[in-house]
């Protein structure tokens, strides 16, 4: 029978009893419709009687639910397993299902840039992995890059999954555009998991001898996370010592990660080796880094030892270009290699050197001239941020070397719209430039800094005012006018910070300087009654048992507050009232005897500091128990607390500022505090100089460092420094390789074969015995125009040389020898020279050699210098050195 409409007061029982018959109605009495229950749930239009939902009356219901026999094991409705619910991920599922089919190209991008925003939001999509390992396979690099980001974010929570994209990832290393291998290879290396280790090992050896910049410096990153990941497997590939090839790497951002690389792999024995070959490699390939791969070299400097005193000066000059630029980072990493340099170089008291040789101290002071000028450049326009950090090495290079900045105190008078921590580190700075000349004004600017708004800029003015006249580096009549500018800032009743601060910084002047006591005493009784901070109140209670003979009230006014010793709460309060009362009774005794008895009484008896019990014991023995009172007397009133040095003893941390400075530009400068106080033991890293042998003796001559801004043929040659190759000797020994790495030693390679004394072909005859340095082959080379050049290009040889020394052996066998040589992923780079017999002219011919590795080719430059100056003749001459060394190398 047909259901009634439910009535609004039996809706509930109404739809339970409609339930009910609907289960216990016989499956034979439900007509059977070949139409797809979705089909049957439909509306028909216009029938506005028809429910909108399966199961209602007229209705067929679906299949499978109450009142539809179930057939077992017949079929279901696949529409039932679908998953329909609407959220964002299962609206980015369709998305991506459609996303092959796609043929905007826009559109695409759109949809992989949601993917990424909910992943980035917190949104867990990993369940799209298989949809967006499908949408891999794409040449929009746009489009591959956030795929490979949505890979590397989910690999370690889903590892299995990780797995399949193993395969394309790996395909995409070998693509066509280094972009693509460069970010497959990237990305490869970022799932971290260690089943990829023998995935990750082949694509990265390939990728270090890549024929683009991008994919090397991103397979040099790779290594590090595989060190990271496996350590053993890291060691059996001997990745360490193809890291320390490519330091010759034409390309600087490939030897910046190297360098970063290897410190991180060998932190634990203080960074990367370290040689005099590596260190002028580096420093004359300085110029073509970025300003990060500056930062990078003159982390190094610090770490190296100079071979002698010249080497150090050399490379100092070397490094003084970067001082012009306007980044404050390498400003002041140059400013800690400078002042390392200094400090290895310099004759120290028990060297037995020249006496003319400048000492450690004296360098010191010529380097923090030298960097004056960029420092406060960079202060006056930096960033608040950068001005703060700049302030702290100023303050740090100032304690240094005193006198340097001060011609430069107006650059730090504080300006109204500084930061407040600016203002604070700018105050401090103005007390330690002060000097006869600067003090006037000086203190007066201080002086309109006490009244400040800012309570701690008052004080820290107060306190800078004060350590003008301790250090009495103001001149004469200092000292006096500024203890008059603090005693009438104790009548500043209005600002008791500053009265505070007034009264602890006379107090320090008075163990300074004694002769000022007639100036502060008078005010003391008076200022007694209205300061109110401890610190203040204790100081002027100090100064009234200082000068108590010369004030008459001072024993009434301790009176007072010893009557009031109950309400005092603050023990250094009643410390200094013990100390100035005992004081003060040697000098006025019939007045204080009393009073002291009654403070003896009380402090004795007092337990809340063990410290003031104990001194009032001991006074109370020391006064009961001595014959004479003379010793007693001796003993209180001595004046062993009075300063006679320009510190105190108690604010002594001359060793604290030796340790800054050897941790100079890092963050120990900022806090104030040795590393250890601030960085767990295991993450310290270690600072270790080297290298603790030099092949050179301290007195021999070192090759001059060429600057590299006029270092022309080391910019051509990308991969060798000048500096550092040995004269050559007579054939048939070996010439002398440039050991860019020092992995080797002078006799480095095979002997190379025999060879007459002179090598002559028609009207050319070769030297067997030559010398030339770096600079001098360096002003040769400067001196030939390019005009004069002749080129010879790609002439075929038979095979290419498994090595440099290969060539340089060959080579020398016919008198013509190496300047410098280096290796680099596509060919081999020579610097050679030779020079003629005298009979022939003794011109020199210096020639840059570039030997292709594949397929086997030479390029050469020849520049003649000297000789005949008949052109025929010296053509002639270049057309037999051309064929001497095609017969050298094997046509």
């Amino acid at each position: 029978s047909p259901v009634q409409p439910p009535s609004r007061t039996s809706a509930t029982n109404t739809v339970t009893r409609q339930a009910k018959q609907q289960t216990s109605v016989s499956a034979t009495t439900i007509p059977q419709t070949n139409q797809h229950p979705t089909m049957s749930a439909m509306p028909v239009p216009g029938n506005p009687n028809q429910h909108q939902y399966p199961g209602a009356p007229g209705h067929p219901p679906p299949n499978g639910q109450p009142g539809q026999p179930q057939q077992p094991g017949g079929p279901r409705d696949e529409s039932y397993f679908t998953e329909s619910r609407k959220g964002e991920v299962n609206e980015l599922r369709q998305l991506l299902r459609t996303f092959g089919t796609e043929r905007d190209k826009q559109r695409k991008r759109d949809i992989m840039k949601k993917v990424i925003a909910y992943m980035t939001l917190g949104i867990d999509v990993s369940r799209l992995f298989t949809e967006m390992m499908l949408a891999i396979e794409t040449r929009d690099l746009v489009i591959k890059k956030m795929v490979y980001l949505f890979l590397c974010n989910y690999a370690e929570t889903h590892p299995d999954l990780a797995q399949m994209c193993t395969n394309t990832l790996v395909k995409d290393c070998g693509n066509e555009d280094p972009m693509v291998r460069g970010l497959a290879l990237r990305s490869l290396c970022s799932l971290r998991l260690p089943q990829m280790i023998e995935y990750t090992s082949e694509p990265l050896r390939r990728s270090l001898q890549d024929g683009h910049a991008y994919v090397r410096k991103t397979g040099v990153m790779g290594i590090l996370k595989m060190y990271h990941l496996n350590k053993e497997e890291f060691d059996k590939a001997a990745f360490n010592d193809i890291l320390y090839d490519m330091l010759r790497d034409p390309d600087s951002s490939v030897v910046t990660n190297c360098i970063l690389v290897l410190n991180e792999i060998m932190a634990d024995s203080g960074g990367m080796a370290l040689n005099r070959a590596v260190m002028l490699h580096l420093l004359n390939r300085i110029h073509e880094f970025s300003e990060f791969g500056i930062l990078s070299v003159l982390d190094l400097v610090p770490r190296y030892i100079p071979a002698n005193d010249e080497e150090g000066f050399q490379i100092m000059n070397l490094l003084d270009p970067v001082l012009r630029t306007a980044n404050a980072g390498a400003v002041v990493a140059t400013i800690r290699a400078f002042l390392s340099i200094a400090d290895a170089v310099g004759k120290r008291p028990e060297d037995d050197r020249d006496p003319d040789s400048p000492s450690v101290d004296d360098l010191k002071r010529q380097v923090v001239v030298r960097i004056k000028a960029p420092l406060v450049t960079l202060v006056a326009s930096g960033s608040n941020e950068l001005t703060y950090v700049l302030l702290k090495y100023v303050d740090q290079l100032i304690d240094l070397c005193p006198g340097i900045f001060d011609d430069e105190y107006r650059q730090f008078y504080v300006r109204y719209n500084d930061p407040t921590h600016i203002k604070h580190s700018k105050v401090r700075i103005l007390a330690k430039l002060a000097n006869p000349e600067t003090a006037p004004d000086i203190v007066a600017e201080l002086g309109e800094l006490v009244a400040n708004v800012d309570d701690t800029m008052g004080r820290i003015a107060v306190r800078s005012m004060a350590l003008i006249a301790i250090h009495d580096s103001g001149g004469p009549g200092a000292v006096e006018s500024i203890a008059r500018r603090l005693v009438d800032m104790l009548d500043l009743q209005g600002i008791p910070h500053v009265s505070s601060e007034a009264a602890t910084a006379l107090a320090s002047l008075v163990r300074r300087h004694p002769s000022i006591e007639s100036v502060v005493s008078a005010p003391l009784p008076r200022a007694l009654k209205y300061i109110i901070e401890p610190t203040g109140k204790a100081s002027v209670i100090f100064l009234l048992g200082e000068c108590g003979d010369s004030i008459t009230e001072a024993p009434y006014a301790l009176e007072k507050v010893i009557d009031s010793y109950d309400s005092i709460s603050d023990d250094c309060v009643k410390t200094a009232l013990l100390a100035a009362t005992v004081k003060l009774f040697f000098k006025r005794p019939p007045e204080v005897q009393q009073m002291l008895g009654r403070l003896l009484k009380k402090a004795t008896e007092d337990v809340t500091s063990q410290d003031l019990h104990d001194r009032a014991l001991f006074y109370y023995r020391l006064l009961r128990s001595s014959p004479d009172p003379s010793v007693a007397k001796s003993i209180i009133t001595s004046k062993s607390m009075t300063m006679t040095t320009d510190h105190f003893a108690e604010e002594d941390d001359s060793e604290l500022k030796a340790a800054l400075m050897d941790e100079f530009n890092t963050l120990c400068t900022i806090y104030h505090c040795r590393a250890e106080n601030f960085i767990d033991d295991e993450n310290i890293v270690r600072f270790v100089k080297m290298p603790t042998d030099h092949p050179l003796p301290r007195e021999a001559v070192v090759v001059p460092v060429v600057d590299p801004g006029v270092n022309n043929i080391t910019d051509q040659f990308d991969g060798a420094s000048l500096a550092e190759t040995p004269a050559p000797v007579a054939a048939p020994a070996y010439s002398g390789e440039v050991d860019l790495l020092g992995f080797g030693d002078d006799s480095m390679g095979a002997p190379p074969p025999p060879a007459a004394s002179t090598s002559t072909l028609q009207s050319l005859s070769l030297k067997s015995n030559v010398s030339l340095t770096g600079e001098e082959y360096q002003h040769k080379w400067g001196a030939v125009s390019d005009t004069e050049a002749v080129v010879i290009s790609a002439l075929p040889i038979s095979n290419s040389p498994s090595s440099t020394d290969t060539v340089e052996g060959a080579l020398s066998a016919f008198s013509v020898f190496t300047m410098a040589s280096g290796e680099l992923p596509t060919e081999f780079k020579f610097f050679l020279y030779g020079q003629e017999e005298d009979s022939f002219g003794g011109g020199f011919f210096l020639i840059q050699a570039v030997v292709q590795k594949a397929p086997a080719s030479l390029t050469l430059t020849i520049k003649p210098n000297g000789g005949d100056i008949d052109p025929n003749k010296r053509k002639e001459k270049i057309d037999q050195l051309v064929e001497l060394i095609k017969t050298a190398l094997g046509e």
